[in-house]
């Protein structure tokens, strides 16, 4: 389901040579944790499982690749998006033709090398409720992190005033501001991360913690 790592960060980062590294990841289930081993040392994470694909089917007829994030969403590999999450989507098509899949142990933002911990999930409990009162341009997501907005470009730029701009519309509707008023606390109480670089397509999202306006 993901893309590979972009050219340019093999060659800035030295490694466009290197021998491809093949990591073996042992979950613990229990303890919630993996484990690998590199250059004889062991070494540990915390994991926190998630769906790196969640998805619509655009409403543009065509053939669309899994591995970018689109505005009905897809391969958003959006680590917030854990157990007791929230995701909107807007409903392009009749039907909806929601997909799901691309599974992740735990995956640091940027998915810097192309993948996570990618696993197998044997059961996902998904509850679909379809908000027709709702209005949408992208999507957007209610997390135990707080709100998250976000942004899919080509140009990182482009993603992450999309992502901005999306939080500054909801941060309105919450408070009954205008535009400008809801940037001037965005300014100072939301977050914009990195979600991933390596589909093509760049993905950022801005996150508003719960409380963070009171």
């Amino acid at each position: 389901m993901g893309g590979g790592t972009p050219a340019w960060q093999n060659v800035k980062l030295g490694i466009v040579d290197s021998d491809r590294l093949q990591v073996d990841w042992t979950l613990d289930r229990e303890q919630m944790t993996g484990k690998c081993t590199m250059s004889g040392k062991e070494f540990g994470v915390a994991l926190s499982p998630f769906l790196g694909l969640i998805g619509l089917a655009p409403g543009e007829a065509g053939t669309h690749r899994t591995s970018p994030p689109y505005r009905t969403g897809g391969n958003i590999d959006c680590k917030e998006l854990v157990e007791g999450s929230s995701l909107f989507l807007p409903v392009e098509v009749d039907g909806a033709l929601l997909s799901f899949g691309d599974g992740h142990a735990v995956q640091g933002d940027g998915e810097n090398s192309g993948t996570a911990i990618e696993c197998p999930m044997d059961l996902v409990n998904l509850t679909l409720v379809l908000h027709k009162e709702m209005k949408l341009h992208m999507p957007k997501a209610k997390t135990p992190a707080g709100w998250v907005t976000f942004g899919f470009d080509e140009d990182l730029n482009e993603a992450a005033a999309t992502a901005l701009d999306e939080m500054v519309g909801l941060i309105q509707q919450f408070h009954s501001l205008s535009k400008t008023e809801a940037m001037a606390l965005a300014s100072v109480a939301v977050d914009l991360h990195v979600t991933q670089i390596v589909n093509g397509v760049k993905g950022v999202r801005a996150i508003l913690p719960h409380g963070a306006i009171r």
